[in-house]
């Protein structure tokens, strides 16, 4: 795993640095889910106040060695860029996560197999001990699963392009969901989820934690 970067936002002493090094090096050996393809996916160890949620790796992040490293980053990404952290800022100073941390595989149709409701239960211990020790000041959900975990479910016009106010894992939470960038989803590229992208993505301009990663 390359060296910790410099971070802002947030606490990053020697000893939160040390526990999330630690964390990280638990997290990679972990084989919970028999129905998962490893290798485990973990971002860089950034103690940062800006906690971003995916929903599970895809196929090629296992070869890259990093989340969100194919089509769906290069959007989500570029919809950051336009608001004014680029990738590798991004990667630097905010911690990456995910609902499960391996690739969950293919359905017999071809597309990613969402991960079942136990994989989420089994990994959701990794994401508890994340929020635990790096509190951060703003999650950002990608995704219905991702969301899913932070809020009520609800339709996805009710709940993107805004800050909510979210308890989970026992935590009191500013969330800013996203919807998902896959290249497969047409809710962000049509009505209402063009208009709503762009509003939860002005929103998010404005927050102060954000603010810092530009600093």
């Amino acid at each position: 795993m390359p060296a910790a970067p410099l971070t802002a936002c947030s606490d990053a002493s020697a000893d939160r640095q040390a526990a999330l090094d630690a964390h990280l090096a638990r997290l990679t050996r972990c084989r919970r889910c028999p129905l998962m393809h490893p290798p485990v996916i973990t971002p860089l160890p950034v103690v940062g106040c800006v906690y971003l949620v995916g929903q599970a790796p895809g196929p090629h992040e296992g070869a890259l060695g990093k989340p969100f490293a194919w089509t769906a980053g290069r959007t989500l990404f570029g919809w950051f860029a336009s608001i004014g952290v680029d990738e590798e800022r991004f990667r630097t100073r905010a911690y990456i996560a995910a609902v499960c941390r391996c690739f969950p595989g293919k359905t017999r149709q071809g597309g990613d197999r969402v991960p079942n409701r136990d994989e989420i239960q089994s990994c959701s211990g990794w994401m508890a001990d994340e929020l635990a020790l790096l509190q951060p000041r703003l999650v950002i959900p990608v995704g219905r699963l991702a969301i899913e975990q932070f809020l009520p479910a609800a339709p996805l016009e009710a709940i993107i392009g805004r800050l909510h106010r979210g308890i989970a894992f026992g935590a009191a939470l500013d969330c800013l969901p996203l919807p998902h960038p896959s290249g497969a989803s047409t809710w962000w590229r049509r009505p209402p989820g063009a208009r709503l992208l762009a509003e939860a993505l002005a929103c998010l301009a404005q927050q102060p934690s954000w603010q810092e990663l530009q600093g």
